[in-house]
């Protein structure tokens, strides 16, 4: 029989695994939740951007520096770790910093520990948004990471890559390799492959994880557990079924293009068409009416004799 744990010990325990899963997700900080990378606003111009030394748009200098390693506005003096000694003064603006990192552009505070090891473990050392090729000091907005392959966004391509990143770069499902059904998707290279396909003598397969993709070393991810889909051809002869005019094709891509751009104006050229007949037509039976007039004016004086019309012609009969 084990000896049954005290208070004291079930304490230990309890500390020492609380401390670990603290270990480990401090090395996990989500990265929009990253000091470097939290929202500010600046003092002077009123504009939000992300956490900087200097303003993106009037390059001030903030009233309260906020430190990219540990997110601190005010140096308590707790501890020894300050490099600038200032013993029962706490010390903030300026006199907190000490550097700036030249990857993600914030200050860093002048403890010894942020000073040694941020520029290292900088979450924003390659951060390169995958659409429009922009780096940290490009553009003045935050740094975001896709959920599904993982890669640097920048604030305004975010929500427009994260809706068409789950397209494949090919017309079926089936692995590259072979004409299998392709089971695991990499989301990087946007390709499928099977069982066999997914082992590699590059990457190896760590322990309760996925297997790395064959092209990339990324991992992968079951094709069922995501919403993926093929590449759709927008323009060429795949551009889908023929139309019951019998148009498909490129005569179908132009003539659906023409449709769609003149669409409105042939529906405004429709109208001002119908309004000009309209009026044509007032025009033209204001004429006719203008024309019988002055027809029955000519032949109102005209004297023809006597005619069967005029009621006389039974006197002429009867005189024959």
């Amino acid at each position: 029989m084990p000896k049954k744990k005290t208070g004291a010990r079930k304490k230990a325990e309890n500390r020492r695994e609380r401390e670990k899963q603290l270990r480990a997700s401090r090395g996990t900080i989500d990265l929009a939740k990253h000091p470097c990378n939290a929202s500010m606003e600046c003092d002077k111009c009123q504009r939000r951007q992300k956490n900087r030394a200097f303003c993106y748009f009037c390059n001030s200098v903030q009233k309260l520096p906020i430190c990219a390693q540990c997110g601190k506005t005010k140096c308590m003096m707790k501890s020894s770790d300050c490099v600038i000694k200032h013993a029962g003064v706490y010390s903030t603006g300026l006199a907190m910093v000490g550097a700036i990192c030249d990857f993600c552009e914030a200050w860093v505070c002048h403890g010894r520990k942020c000073l040694s090891t941020h520029a290292c473990a900088c979450p924003l050392t390659d951060a390169e948004c995958v659409e429009c090729e922009r780096g940290v000091w490009d553009h003045g907005g935050r740094i975001f990471s896709c959920s599904f392959c993982h890669n640097f966004l920048c604030e305004d391509d975010q929500f427009e890559h994260q809706a068409s990143c789950q397209v494949l770069e090919a017309e079926t499902f089936k692995c590259v390799s072979c004409n299998r059904l392709g089971q695991h998707s990499c989301l990087r290279c946007k390709a499928c492959f099977c069982d066999d396909h997914t082992r590699s003598k590059v990457f190896k397969q760590e322990k309760g994880k996925q297997p790395p993709c064959p092209k990339c070393g990324h991992e992968t991810q079951e094709t069922k557990d995501l919403s993926m889909s093929t590449r759709s051809l927008k323009f060429g002869r795949q551009t889908g079924g023929e139309e019951g005019d019998g148009a498909s094709g490129y005569d179908a891509y132009w003539k659906n293009l023409s449709s769609d751009k003149y669409g409105d104006s042939s529906y405004h050229d429709e109208e001002e068409d119908e309004d000009e007949a309209e009026d044509d037509e007032e025009e033209e039976d204001e004429v006719g009416k203008d024309s019988d007039a002055e027809s029955s004016d000519l032949f109102t004086n005209l004297n023809l004799g006597r005619t069967y019309a005029s009621g006389y012609a039974h006197y002429e009969e009867q005189d024959n």
